[in-house]
């Protein structure tokens, strides 16, 4: 399948976005020694800053994550939270999130951080009905997509922001023949996403590609 970001481009990009610091930079190396079959699940530097500011754009005090891993994209979010700002971390790795624990010890975030170590979906169930998130980021298994944006668009406020992760799947979106349960979950909350009248949508090819939804 195409490349969405050629080499020379994405390097280009990362120089032309904010640096990372040490604490990132020692975090990616971490992950990439720690983790080699995974690391590929964690977001580039770029992407981390994109979520940083649409954070600090929301004006955003509650966030939701899910999906960790070893709590890059965390650290991005926890940053643009207003001072007050608390974010709702869902993962189910203790492994992969002990790691995250103590790069937010360093990072300064801790104290912004609800990590809860359980499925997602019974996290995002569990939580009251009303529409208080401001901003949601999902980066998780592609096939729990779906039900993810079921439980999250009631809860977001008018004007909150969804950003959904891995939107092109490396261009298997345009192959037919791709018939993995996570391309076809992807397929299917793309045209939900874009047939739904409660929300605003754009789909950028930032990396794997992501999905910005704000809600009407």
């Amino acid at each position: 399948m195409p490349e969405i970001i050629d080499p020379a481009l994405s390097r280009y990009l990362l120089a032309h976005s904010g640096p990372a610091d040490a604490v990132l930079r020692d975090l990616a190396a971490e992950t990439a020694a720690r983790f080699a079959d995974s690391a590929g699940m964690q977001i580039s530097h770029d992407e981390g800053e994109l979520l940083t500011m649409l954070t600090r754009l929301t004006g955003a005090r509650y966030a939701v994550e899910v999906g960790v891993f070893t709590g890059y994209s965390a650290i991005c979010i926890a940053r643009g939270l207003s001072a007050d700002g608390r974010l709702l971390a869902c993962d189910v790795s203790e492994e992969w999130t002990t790691v995250a624990r103590a790069y937010w010890r360093r990072a300064g975030v801790e104290d912004r951080i609800d990590l809860r170590i359980a499925p997602a979906i019974e996290t995002l169930r569990a939580l009251p009905p009303d529409p208080v998130i401001d901003f949601a980021f999902v980066d998780a298994d592609k096939t729990g997509y779906p039900a993810y944006y079921a439980e999250l668009v009631p809860r977001l406020r008018p004007g909150g922001l969804i950003v959904l992760d891995n939107v092109l799947r490396s261009g298997r979106v345009l192959d037919p023949a791709a018939n993995d349960p996570a391309d076809e979950a992807i397929r299917r909350i793309n045209d939900e996403v874009v047939a739904d009248d409660r929300v605003d949508c754009v789909m950028l090819p930032v990396r794997d590609g992501v999905t910005l939804i704000r809600k009407r």
